[in-house]
């Protein structure tokens, strides 16, 4: 009985182990570009990146096991003549949607410049990572992890060395003086 609980509520898409490797890859990569943020004192850190990752992640799992159930469902219904149009990327485009509105609230404009959009963007990316592992994209998830964290490590402190140095955010936003 108690182990029934763990079996698949629809009769398509992953089992347990393979819904924790899809999300146990999403906590590691998406966990370092958070703790990434979190030691640059980023209000969204490791935590808020791997919430909105891993609810990525169940969403595209989610989407994946429906989708699955659909296109067994529409070979039945094509046997009866009834024409079906499956459309994998719906939910996905709502988490595009949703969490790019999640990231525009850590945008901030003051007086002296725009901070927080590394910040959305991460929040964003997290998402498309979680989306990857979850609908079994492996590689491009693991491509799209390794690439932002260079990105936002080593190529940082390569424009450090040159003219073109990143502007850092003050310590304490609203604290910078307002010229009338």
């Amino acid at each position: 009985m108690f182990l029934t609980i763990f079996d698949n509520f629809l009769d398509t898409g992953p089992g347990v182990l393979e819904i924790l490797l899809r999300m146990g890859l999403t906590a590691l990569f998406v966990g370092i570009i958070g703790i990434e943020r979190q030691m640059r004192h980023k209000t969204a850190g490791v935590t808020t990146h791997l919430m909105v990752a891993f609810g990525a992640c169940g969403i595209a799992i989610l989407q994946d096991s429906l989708y699955q159930e659909a296109l067994g469902m529409a070979v039945d219904l094509a046997a009866q003549g009834v024409a079906v149009n499956l459309e994998r990327q719906r939910i996905i485009a709502q988490v595009v949607t949703g969490v790019g509105f999640l990231g525009a609230g850590t945008i901030l404009k003051t007086g002296n410049g725009i901070y927080g959009l590394t910040t959305a963007a991460t929040l964003w990316l997290a998402s498309m990572i979680g989306l990857c592992f979850g609908m079994g994209g492996y590689t491009i998830g693991i491509i799209l992890s390794l690439f932002s964290l260079v990105f936002l490590t080593g190529f940082r402190k390569l424009l450090g060395l040159t003219a073109l140095k990143h502007v850092k955010s003050p310590d304490i936003l609203g604290s910078e003086i307002v010229e009338q």
